[in-house]
């Protein structure tokens, strides 16, 4: 078991925990220790499929699919850096972890030899609850490439985070997105490619949402995705200095 894994598992009970694994992944951990994996990137799947240089992997691989014991796992769409081909079978080769993709994942799950054994496909409208946790399922726009894409909103011990996914700025869906209530914390893209909103765009959702806290995502892993960090952070410290951020790295922990 590697260290990030020892990170998870060990960090104190009693205390709900986001933790970046890179590109789009996060894992929540609630109170009672239940783990949540969102989007987990963790093989060389793009490149392996892609064959191209800007999808090498600039991040390191920090956790092995199989090392921990995920209670859920929701995979957002089928793109290959949130719906790891290489990972998604070992994630789920423990008999427990319970998978929530959207619609047009079932393809790549009956490829895979897995059907659909513990795993539910959802679309925009769909609710669910799996012990600590609950899902209510949003819509997000990431194209005609992923045209079954889906944000979520998670609530877990009396937070609620909203998950964007993959997605272009779409502020005329502000009311959906907040119908679970006010957002204690946005995860959203920054890369301001492949139809995803970019670093101004992302500041606007907030503007617009206002968690108590933004995280921005999809920064960092490949070469031909783009992303400033630094730049997110200079427009939302000069347009939204009321609005919290934070930028985390690879294998940080926030608790929330």
């Amino acid at each position: 078991m590697n260290d990030f894994a020892v990170k998870v598992l060990t960090a104190p009970a009693g205390r709900t925990y986001i933790f970046s694994t890179g590109q789009a992944g996060y894992i929540i951990k609630s109170k009672c220790g239940e783990i949540l994996g969102l989007d987990l990137y963790l093989t060389d799947c793009v490149e392996r499929v892609e064959g191209h240089v800007g999808y090498h992997r600039l991040l390191p691989k920090i956790l092995s699919p199989d090392a921990l014991e995920f209670d859920v796992v929701i995979a957002s769409h089928p793109h290959k850096d949130h719906f790891d081909d290489d990972a998604i079978p070992l994630l789920m080769s423990n008999g427990k972890t319970e998978l929530f993709a959207s619609v047009n994942c079932e393809e790549d799950m009956h490829r895979l030899g897995l059907g659909n054994e513990r795993a539910t496909y959802v679309q925009p409208g769909d609710s669910y609850q799996k012990g600590s946790f609950s899902f209510h399922f949003v819509n997000c726009d990431h194209g005609k490439g992923a045209p079954d894409a889906v944000g979520v909103i998670i609530a877990v011990d009396g937070k609620k985070i909203y998950f964007a996914g993959d997605t272009c700025l779409r502020l005329d869906r502000k009311e959906e997105y907040l119908s679970c209530g006010q957002l204690d914390v946005m995860i959203a893209p920054i890369n301001g490619a492949y139809g995803n909103m970019n670093e101004i765009e992302c500041s606007e959702m907030a503007e617009a949402l206002k968690p108590r806290l933004t995280i921005p995502c999809h920064f960092g892993m490949f070469a031909s995705h783009g992303g400033d960090a630094g730049k997110f952070c200079n427009i939302m410290k000069e347009k939204h200095p009321e609005l919290p951020f934070k930028l985390m790295t690879q294998g940080e922990c926030v608790e929330i």
